[in-house]
């Protein structure tokens, strides 16, 4: 098992805060090795994510409002309507793995239900996964493993794994400097 320090993540990260390493690395320490995220290929390849879709631990909600996901041909792939009735802002990406959209709050939640006693619902107060760090780490945990990233982690195909957590290669650079890194700091 893996267990990060303060140094390290700052090493992955050099622009992080402290406080927000200080606020974060006990969850990720007790989070990770329960999803799996417990070698170094998946550590080094999950804090690359994190890292780049949290701007170094900034942010545990999505910048952008989420009207680009509430119409659409992209709202019906996250599982929104296509209407325009705010889904798309409900459900924009939150978490440090920011997780977006209404299917994937739906799976969530449904994880939550069927393994945490008095979880909160998060289909009904989706901001718990921004201002509560414990479950801003559980998910972006939770989604690495579930949507397969540990298996392309394993592989070490940082492209694979961006495009699974990204639906794209936005920020690709970015990631594969965390990635390079993590490899440098985790043993």
């Amino acid at each position: 098992m893996i267990i990060l320090t303060k140094q390290q993540l700052k090493q992955v990260m050099p622009n992080a805060l402290s406080k927000n390493v200080d606020k974060y690395l006990p969850h990720l320490n007790a989070l990770m090795p329960r999803f799996d995220i417990d070698t170094k290929l998946r550590v080094c390849h999950f804090l690359a994510q994190i890292a780049h879709e949290s701007g170094e631990l900034r942010y545990s909600q999505e910048i952008a409002s989420g009207k680009a996901y509430d119409t659409g041909k992209l709202a019906v792939a996250l599982g929104n309507t296509p209407q325009a009735d705010g889904d798309g802002q409900k459900y924009k990406g939150r978490g440090l793995i920011q997780l977006t959209g209404t299917a994937n709050y739906r799976k969530f939640n449904k994880y939550l239900h069927e393994n945490i006693a008095k979880a909160p619902d998060v289909l009904k107060n989706p901001e718990v996964l921004s201002t509560n760090d414990y479950y801003a780490v559980l998910v972006a945990c939770w989604f690495f493993k579930t949507s397969g990233c540990l298996a392309l982690a394993d592989k070490d195909d940082i492209k694979a794994v961006t495009k699974r957590v990204n639906g794209g290669l936005n920020g690709f650079d970015q990631r594969k400097q965390y990635y390079e890194n993590a490899k440098k700091v985790i043993a």
